[in-house]
């Protein structure tokens, strides 16, 4: 376990499922982050899967608020994501690989993990919060060219990409088997933060060039 912040103590409770006992985790506590999970898994049977989607995602999330409520926490905050990337292209820029992505004109919403973590903050204590949807970006969408370059220049390396049109990346990519990379790559994919701006007064404190 990796070392916690000072006054932080971790508490093993088990699987987030409909039958786990909370008791010793919610006693006592004021707010809940709740960021757990079943997420896809390529050995599941698409029967297998969606039972235990619901008996994780749905049945053992409703155990954990119920218990939650029991036990007086006032304010449960629940994290879901609309599409995690790990961004590998990082390690192609700082080896130097030529890419074909320097004619990508899509538009992507990206949220650095300091400015997710303000704003769960801010939902933890913030009146206005309570029963409430937000979403959470940098407020500056990017093109993954723009993108691309711009993280070059924090590497300090040079960014090296040529102007290939998308839907001819996107054809080569289908031919491959690679479409939903493709996809990825050329496809937009923007929310918006308005409501989250206007209701809590929040804006990111992490800008992207940060």
């Amino acid at each position: 376990m990796p070392d916690l912040p000072a006054g932080v103590e971790p508490v093993l409770v088990g699987d987030l499922a409909p039958d786990t006992n909370w008791a010793q985790a919610v006693r006592g506590v004021d707010g809940i982050v709740h960021t757990a999970a079943h997420v896809h898994v390529m050995r599941d049977s698409a029967a297998d899967s969606l039972a235990e989607f619901r008996r994780v995602n749905i049945a053992g999330t409703w155990n954990l608020a119920r218990q939650a409520v029991g036990a007086g926490v006032r304010r449960f905050v629940f994290i879901s994501s609309i599409k995690a990337n790990s961004l590998s292209m990082m390690r192609w820029l700082h080896k130097g690989i030529p890419l074909p992505l320097g004619a990508i004109h899509n538009q992507r919403s990206l949220v650095a993990l300091g400015n997710l973590v303000d704003l769960i903050v801010t939902c933890l204590h913030h009146p206005a919060a309570a029963n409430q949807t937000f979403l959470v970006s940098d407020g500056e969408d990017l093109s993954t060219t723009a993108l691309l370059r711009r993280t070059a220049a924090a590497l300090g390396r040079p960014a090296r990409l040529i102007p290939v049109p998308a839907p001819v990346l996107r054809t080569a990519a289908r031919l491959l088997g690679k479409a939903d990379f493709a996809q990825r790559l050329c496809g937009s994919l923007q929310v918006d933060i308005s409501k989250t701006r206007e209701l809590l007064g929040w804006s990111p404190p992490v800008s992207v060039d940060e």
